[in-house]
């Protein structure tokens, strides 16, 4: 049923034995660290093997040398203690649970709860596990599913098939926080539309787009989930169609594309798990924004810096994204989806989509 089978008893043992290593440390005379890879947009580098972005050699250390590392070891240590014993018991909590409980730890609590969702990260990185392993789940639940997909999954009344047209409402089927306990059991789909609004994600299924066109429909909710783009990962490698991502155009979602495509920098340890290289952008383009002349906002200065920064992140070093990102610099305007609806509700579906779609050899 699940692909990555692993025993609760060796997700405690890869976790203990992370603060073994430190006790070990302490009884050779040797001042207590750890070592991460360093967590920066200058430590990504493409693996040509999974064709996605992962970190580099460069290593940072947190070591007990300073108040502030010897503090951010103790919060490690309580942080496997707490996440033994939920493994011990059975139970799972939420990140943000995870940042109250620790209100009860004195010396070792968390100031904020970024503090402790990037120590989550940091045990994913040194124990070669996800969160899911250790049974913390995030606060956002995961997007929806609709189209020609059957899943089956385990409900609480045992295994249940799911076809995500014809046993679902307008609203769809939910990806579960952990994609890895469903099973993907057949499809007749040509290929998978990513949606980063709710608003055009409603437009398409309300025009049937999914069974005209035999898409498999997904809504992103945004910036996706990890459980999200751990489906998409997952649809692309089992039913090997194509995925294209439809966002917004501005730099905000072409990042949320290449999170998809490549991965991002602060789950960079993730990538090869959760990244599907193959998928490919049919968002709107800055020249989108001329040729259809579309209802548009002027770029912030906030934009501008993003787009900037683009130029220089490896994941969009290609000559596409060079002179699209350019031209938007130069016309200094950005544009959303429902811009389309300048030509009609129906223009998206029956006009823009399908021409994109055409060109780019997917239908």
């Amino acid at each position: 049923m699940r692909q990555r089978m692993i025993k609760e008893g060796g997700v405690a043992k890869n976790l203990l034995s992370i603060v073994e290593g430190l006790y070990d440390q302490v009884s050779s005379g040797e001042i207590p660290n750890l070592i991460l890879p360093t967590r920066s947009k200058n430590n990504i580098e493409y693996n040509e093997d999974s064709c996605v972005w992962v970190y580099g050699n460069s290593e940072s250390t947190r070591s007990a040398k300073s108040v502030r590392g010897a503090y951010r070891l103790l919060k490690t240590v309580y942080t496997i203690d707490f996440l033994n014993y939920q493994l011990k018991g059975g139970k799972s909590s939420t990140l943000r649970e995870l940042y109250y409980i620790s209100e009860g730890w004195d010396l070792a609590k968390f100031g904020a709860q970024e503090e402790s969702n990037k120590l989550i990260e940091d045990l994913e990185i040194m124990s070669d596990l996800q969160r899911e392993n250790f049974h913390i789940r995030p606060e956002e639940d995961g997007a929806s599913v609709i189209g020609p997909i059957k899943i089956r999954e385990e409900t609480r009344r045992g295994l249940k098939e799911i076809h995500c047209q014809d046993d679902v409402g307008e609203g769809g089927y939910q990806i579960p926080t952990d994609v890895d306990r469903i099973d993907l059991l057949e499809h007749d789909a040509d290929f998978l539309i990513a949606i980063e609004t709710g608003g055009m994600r409603d437009r398409l299924v309300e025009n049937g787009f999914d069974e005209k066109y035999r898409a498999i429909i997904v809504h992103l909710k945004g910036q996706p989930a990890r459980s999200t783009r751990r489906f998409l990962k997952r649809v692309d490698k089992e039913f090997k169609i194509p995925v294209v991502v439809f966002t917004d155009g501005d730099p905000w979602s072409y990042r949320i594309y290449a999170s998809v495509a490549y991965g991002s920098i602060k789950s960079a340890h993730l990538s090869e798990y959760i990244a599907t290289p193959n998928a490919r952008f049919i968002g709107i383009q800055p020249s989108d924004i001329v040729n259809y002349d579309l209802p548009s906002d002027k770029l912030s200065d906030q934009d501008i810096g993003a787009l900037k920064s683009e130029l220089s992140d490896p994941r969009f070093n290609t000559d596409y994204w060079r002179e699209e990102i350019n031209l938007q610099l130069d016309i200094k305007k950005k544009s959303e989806q429902q811009a389309l609806a300048k030509y009609g509700l129906d223009f998206v579906t029956d006009e823009y989509l399908p021409t994109r779609l055409s060109e780019m050899g997917v239908i």
